[in-house]
């Protein structure tokens, strides 16, 4: 249970570490995506003119008008193709990132383990800590379900974003006397729609790459389950920060719970947490007091506009009343297609169950 500094900073490299993987893959889907769109721009630029030129008394086209615009069709088939091409390639990009991610953890993971029990030799020669003691059959299962999970949800990206384009193209603009002002702000709308899909790409990625991250802590705490007792719920706390979290920081998980769960993106960290000295065969030894950051004085140190930025005004008063408590700040959700999380308590939920 001895948390310490030095896991607290060994816990912070491996954040850094998968965050640069995270964001390395992120920043070649954002350069795919803006030379995707300066290739389609072009043909998105004549379509949108020759629809606007197509209104009738200063209005957009109709639907049926649309529909029957071959130039709208070829910009609508560009986009699809071109979409379909970026989701392709980045699949091969994004089985490499995971593939860091999961073989990279278990190393640090270790460290952090071994920062937890005593700093003896006669303990360091007894306790058997080892990258080399995780299954590396396991490790592969982790990157192949990531990539699968990521795979199912990208690949019908393309076809969504066609079609929301297309409704841009439907729902039209006030041509009024000016086509080609009109045609500009068509062609905005499109590119809006377009980077749509790559909004959501983005989320996918990053939240399932993270959680490879975290199956692949749990193998290696599952590898050395005669040292480790379960593991803390650690979150950034700033002012990014969500209440759920916020509130979920500290909470203690057994091996057998998969974490932390937070919501799409969420920063949050699993701690490994050792089992006490006394249970690892060293009763004689006094063990350190934990340091894990405590999230309510960390939240009190904070300034009141730094509360009210994290918490809004009605929670953070609610909290001050004591008419609700920390563990009533998160709720655990479910999502169609996607684990379930924790996520912050609506307000208006928060209240009625206090009557």
């Amino acid at each position: 249970m001895a948390v310490e500094e030095e896991t607290l900073r060994l816990a912070s490299g491996l954040r850094i570490v998968i965050a640069e993987q995270t964001d390395a893959y992120e920043r070649r889907l954002v350069r795919q995506w803006a030379r995707a769109w300066d290739a389609l721009y072009a043909t998105w630029s004549d379509a949108m003119m020759d629809l606007a030129s197509a209104g009738i008394d200063g209005h957009w086209p109709s639907r049926w008008v649309v529909s029957r615009s071959r130039k709208a069709e070829q910009a609508l088939a560009a986009a699809l193709d071109s979409l379909t091409e970026i989701v392709s390639t980045s699949e091969v990009e994004m089985f490499d990132a995971v593939g860091k991610i999961v073989q990279l953890t278990p190393e640090h993971q270790v460290r952090i383990i071994a920062s937890q029990v005593p700093q003896i030799p006669e303990a360091q020669a007894l306790l058997s800590i080892s990258f080399d003691r995780v299954d590396q059959t396991a490790l592969d299962a982790i990157v192949e379900r990531t990539t699968k999970q990521i795979t199912a949800v990208t690949r019908p990206l393309p076809a969504m974003v066609q079609a929301q384009m297309r409704e841009v193209l439907v729902s039209g603009v006030a041509v009024g006397d000016n086509p080609r002002k009109a045609a500009r702000i068509m062609v905005r709308r499109a590119e809006g729609a377009f980077n749509g899909g790559l909004t959501r790409a983005l989320t996918i990625a990053r939240t399932e790459m993270l959680d490879a991250y975290r199956s692949s802590a749990a193998a290696t705490e599952w590898a050395h389950e005669e040292l480790v007792g379960g593991w803390k719920w650690l979150a950034t706390l700033d002012s990014r920060t969500c209440p759920s979290c916020w509130g979920m920081n500290g909470t203690e998980h057994n091996l057998q719970e998969t974490g932390p769960d937070d919501h799409q993106c969420g920063r949050c960290a699993r701690i490994t947490v050792v089992r006490p000295w006394s249970e690892l065969g060293f009763p004689d030894i006094e063990e350190p007091a934990s340091i894990f950051p405590d999230a309510q004085a960390e939240f009190a140190a904070l300034s009141r506009d730094e509360q009210l930025a994290i918490m809004g005004p009605t929670r953070l008063q609610a909290l001050d009343d004591g008419l609700i408590g920390w563990g009533d700040l998160s709720t655990r959700r479910s999502t169609a297609g996607w684990r379930d999380s924790w996520a912050p308590t609506p307000v208006g939920r928060l209240l009625a169950s206090r009557g």
